[in-house]
């Protein structure tokens, strides 16, 4: 597999050989239209601006020598004739030099009594202050903007030569795909990466045209990818970049054009092809979303860039501190996507899960960290770089909340983003011990926690003592909730309680090491004396209650232990267990950070606590009460 920098080098050179075109031609608009176009020529000014001596304010125009000595001790009368009244952006008469504010005149009988002297060419825009006639206004390869067009029409300009928006065409592919909003049956899906590739493409200023879904033939997705590339800048073919049976792009690039590269050193997206079809530059981006939408970055962006005579937009690096380990391929470049909010005055990176089909880790991603080849990771609290996705203010107020999942929480972060468009609860399901050391490494404002101590039958606080010894700690309540088997519809195996998992061919699905919900199950299975080894699906894991109700209504597992909201939300039944408090652990001196209020006002909202209730299995008659 090739380095990037590499790969585009080598597919550059593929498409010279290829006779693609080095840029997309000009055509001469009005400024009304250029916003957002590349220039392709150096743009110089028709005329000054401003293109006389200007009034910069309101007032009386004089001779500066007739001013001398007058102040507020000593007014100065100037006679009728030696001035004249005079507006903003008015012509400065000729026998006049200087301009005295409206406020340090009092008009009298006879004249004008100043109050303030001034200097030769004070409060006067001169002529060219702004802009001078045949100087350089922009250069080649700019992207205009609103502020750009209006130095233009100021400098006499009313039509500029810019290169054309380049043409992206997106050809999907794959018998399983289907359009958006079409009727789907089990084993397929809807067409969401030629909606995402070409919204990519307009977001950068092309022109983007999504093509039928071609199924998985050769000889069809060769007709339509010649068709496509001979009204096309840029072809993207979706999927069948990789190596399975049915993945066919490599050979229609090789049949009809020029194959580059095939297999790029980094993760997600390393299936990437990159090659040229009747003179136009192809790039073959896999199937998975996150994959797809990485090589429109890696790729598709820098050779559009290309293409219009322009720099490529670079995202804006900060520095943040690592909420947990990250390992990595030490081959593979790789990319990952991170969340980031404020603790304690600095940044702080979470990961996202790093699978390349999980689409929604880039709808919540506020960063890239780039892993580089050669490194095995980074170690948590590493200080590292990313590159912002959004605006750093945006950031700024963000909750950082890591540590066990909770249904409430989703209804938690959705209703303060209403109450404030600018306040973000950024939550992290890491485990509630992981929650605990995040708190304690200053990583996180607020740890959930459900941990049961099987010594004591108690919840959290005894962890605490371990975890974070000497700390000032406080807890505050969020709900207590409805603990249980997910089973499917009608309980069609007549699960009844944790004895049942010992059954021979139940298949299971378990909670992650470090989460509440493993602690209880273990802690269940020590009291009937099961052995974990003789559940079948024991070790297969999933981070949150709704993804433990996804696999039993996938039919994949008969149950999992899990939360009623999160059975009721896919519509199954639910075997109760036992009730349990989910808590917020803080730093008690977090109790009065302004960025925290809003949340508690929250928790104490009847309204909130009265949707918690309608999930199905909680009880909040202690919602944000103080524990600890």
């Amino acid at each position: 597999m090739t380095a990037v920098a590499e790969a585009l080098e080598v597919w550059y050179v593929a498409c010279a050989n290829a006779s693609c075109p080095e840029r997309v031609e000009p055509l001469l608009l009005p400024l009304s239209q250029a916003v957002g176009r590349v220039t392709a020529q150096t743009v110089w000014a028709l005329r000054s601006s401003p293109p006389f001596d200007a009034s910069a304010m309101d007032g009386i125009a004089l001779r500066a020598s007739d001013t001398t000595g007058a102040s507020d001790a000593a007014p100065l009368l100037i006679p009728a004739g030696a001035y004249e009244v005079i507006d903003t952006g008015d012509l400065l008469p000729d026998a006049f030099d200087a301009v005295v504010m409206r406020e340090h005149v009092r008009f009298a009988d006879g004249g004008a009594e100043l109050r303030a002297e001034v200097a030769p060419y004070q409060n006067v825009r001169s002529i060219g202050e702004d802009i001078v006639a045949n100087g350089l206004l922009l250069f080649e390869g700019h992207r205009l903007r609103a502020v750009d067009v209006a130095a233009c029409g100021a400098a006499g300009v009313t039509e500029v030569l810019v290169r054309r928006k380049p043409i992206v065409a997106v050809l999907p592919t794959g018998d399983e795909i289907r359009p958006i909003g079409s009727d789907i049956i089990r084993g397929q899906f809807y067409d969401t990466n030629s909606l995402m590739l070409a919204a990519l493409a307009r977001e950068i200023g092309c022109e983007a045209v999504v093509l039928p879904i071609e199924p998985d033939d050769p000889d069809g997705i060769g007709r339509a990818a010649l068709k496509a590339a001979a009204t096309c800048d840029l072809l993207i073919i979706i999927a069948g970049a990789s190596a399975g049976r049915d993945d066919y792009t490599v050979e229609v690039i090789k049949h009809l054009g020029v194959l580059a590269v095939h297999g790029v050193a980094v993760r997600p997206g390393h299936p990437v092809v990159l090659g040229a079809i009747d003179s136009t530059p192809v790039v073959g981006a896999p199937g998975y979303p996150v994959s797809a939408a990485l090589s429109f970055e890696m790729f598709a962006a820098p050779l559009i860039a290309r293409l219009e005579g322009t720099l490529e937009t670079a995202r804006p690096i900060v520095r943040a501190r690592l909420a947990r380990k990250i390992a990595s391929p030490v081959d593979l470049d790789e990319w990952v996507r991170v969340r980031l909010g404020r603790v304690g005055g600095r940044l702080v990176a979470t990961a996202l899960p790093r699978g390349a089909g999980v689409l929604t880790s880039l709808v919540r991603a506020d960063a890239l960290l780039l892993v580089p080849a050669g490194a095995e990771g980074h170690d948590a609290d590493a200080e590292v770089e990313v590159r912002l996705l959004r605006e750093l203010g945006e950031l700024e107020n963000t909750i950082v909340m890591t540590g066990s999942d909770d249904v409430a929480l989703d209804l938690a972060a959705s209703a303060l983003r209403s109450g404030n468009a600018r306040l973000t609860l950024s939550v992290s399901h890491v485990g509630s011990l992981g929650g605990l050391a995040a708190l304690r490494d200053r990583l996180c404002h607020l740890a959930g926690s459900c941990l049961l101590d099987p010594e004591t039958g108690g919840y959290t606080l005894s962890y605490i003592d371990q975890v974070l010894p000497g700390r000032d700690i406080a807890v505050v309540r969020l709900a207590v909730r409805e603990q249980g088997l997910i089973v499917a519809p009608g309980n069609p195996l007549g699960l009844s309680g944790i004895e049942d998992l010992a059954r021979g061919a139940l298949r299971y699905v378990n909670r992650q090491p470090g989460s509440g919900t493993r602690a209880l199950v273990d802690y269940e299975l020590a009291r009937s004396g099961i052995a974990p080894t003789s559940i079948i699906g024991y070790d297969r894991e999933e981070h949150t209650h709704l993804a433990v109700a996804a696999s039993v209504a996938s039919g994949r597992c008969d149950c999992g232990l899990g939360l009623l909201a999160a059975a009721g939300a896919f519509g199954l039944d639910f075997v109760p267990l036992r009730r349990e408090p989910f808590d917020l652990v803080l730093n008690a001196a977090s109790l009065e950070d302004p960025l925290l209020g809003p949340f508690w006002d929250l928790l104490s909202s009847s309204n909130f606590q009265a949707s918690v209730r309608a999930l199905g299995g909680y009880d909040t008659s202690e919602t944000g009460r103080r524990i600890l």
